[in-house]
């Protein structure tokens, strides 16, 4: 396949292009460095540097021989993303490109008008471009699931039945976002939904819970390949932030009661569930939604499993509960349905102990890298 990942340079974006081009598929990736220029305007700098896109795509050929072509530029700028999508005419679309944040999200005015205008905009042109240069190609979009937010009912895989005074029709489920990126997520599976309808185009939606580690298959044997580690409060996912605070001996953050229940994949099965979808396409007219998930935890069953793993690691690792600065629910039902991937053929990875101890061990190498002050700033809402 002729693989187009717009973000290329992200936390999953660059992983990701390794894995397709290791599968021998023809890889472009595209990237305006949004992410790392908000890290540094936030001063939330990741655990250790890494190399730009060109350079990246070259000390990927030394190790692999296969090339992965890197274009840089804005995708909210219609003039790019229109020749990109003229000149790569990609079969598979893995679409990456947003503001990833949900507390940057939260931040400020400014914060909130870019999340808003960078990845309805991005979506809006993606769709577009589509339409005019590569119709038949398969659009692969990262939701959330965030996007259900904590029903008090079961979680179906993106859509519901609904029976209503003797008829009945499938819908989208209803989603109640925590935050405005999750909002925007929201805005993006109804835009797909509404054009998928409209135009006919092939799309899969899914709906990803928080990723955590930095090993792949295809980065073990060169740090420079490792993917961007955010340990902040702003950009790092939960169990990240706490192996990184388990290092540093800063008291691991649980927020209010601790009760909060997500589920939790590992960077390796964020792979495979690109793959899987990238070679069991949606037909034309249809959009596929997977809840991509294998495991779920509440914030304080990670605290203890990062607890009780770093003193096995000779670290003193202490749990502090805080107040919450986040409005959301501290206890709740939370079960969602997550078959399609593994009907497809996920074979999870999960956060055993020796995976987690692989991610602290790795962490510790980067130990005096680590700015305490980074780890919590209290953005509430």
């Amino acid at each position: 396949m002729r693989v187009l990942i717009l973000g290329g340079d992200g936390y999953l974006g660059w992983p990701t292009a390794m894995h397709f081009s290791a599968k021998g598929h023809e890889v472009a990736v595209v990237d305006n460095y949004l992410r790392r220029n908000l890290a540094r305007e936030t001063d939330s700098g990741a655990l250790y540097s890494t190399p730009n896109l060109h350079e990246r795509a070259e000390i990927w050929k030394e190790h692999s021989g296969e090339n992965i072509s890197v274009h840089i530029g804005d995708l909210c700028d219609w003039d790019f993303i229109n020749s990109l999508f003229a000149e790569f005419k990609p079969d598979t679309i893995i679409h990456y490109a947003e503001q990833p944040s949900a507390p940057y999200s939260m931040l400020s005015t400014a914060a909130a008008r870019l999340t808003l205008s960078n990845n309805i905009g991005v979506t809006g042109n993606v769709v577009l471009a589509m339409k005019e240069h590569c119709p038949d190609a398969h659009l692969i979009k990262l939701g959330t699931m965030g996007e259900y937010g904590t029903p008090n009912i079961d979680i179906e895989e993106g859509w519901l039945e609904v029976e209503h005074k003797g008829r009945s029709q499938k819908f989208l489920y209803p989603r109640q976002a925590g935050s405005l990126y999750h909002t925007t997520k929201v805005m993006d599976t109804d835009l797909l939904w509404f054009y998928v309808r409209t135009w006919g185009l092939r799309v899969t939606d899914l709906m990803q819970g928080p990723v955590y580690g930095i090993f792949t298959d295809e980065n073990g044997h060169d740090d420079r390949l490792l993917p961007c580690f955010a340990y902040d409060e702003i950009f790092g996912t939960v169990i990240n932030r706490f192996v990184v605070q388990a290092v540093a001996g800063y008291p691991l953050t649980v927020y209010g009661k601790g009760g909060q229940t997500r589920g939790y994949l590992n960077l390796k099965d964020t792979l495979q569930c690109l793959l899987l979808a990238a070679e069991n396409p949606a037909d034309s007219g249809e959009m596929k939604i997977y809840n991509q998930l294998t495991e779920t935890f509440s914030v304080n069953e990670i605290a203890d499993h990062v607890q009780r793993v770093g003193k096995q690691h000779g670290l003193d690792v202490e749990i502090k509960s805080i107040e919450n600065p986040r409005k959301e629910l501290e206890e709740h039902y939370y079960n969602p349905a997550h078959t399609g991937l593994l009907d497809l053929g996920l074979k999870p990875n999960y956060l055993t102990d020796e995976a987690l101890g692989e991610i602290i061990q790795k962490v510790i190498q980067y130990k005096d890298s680590i700015v305490q002050g980074r780890i919590f700033r209290g953005v509430k809402w």
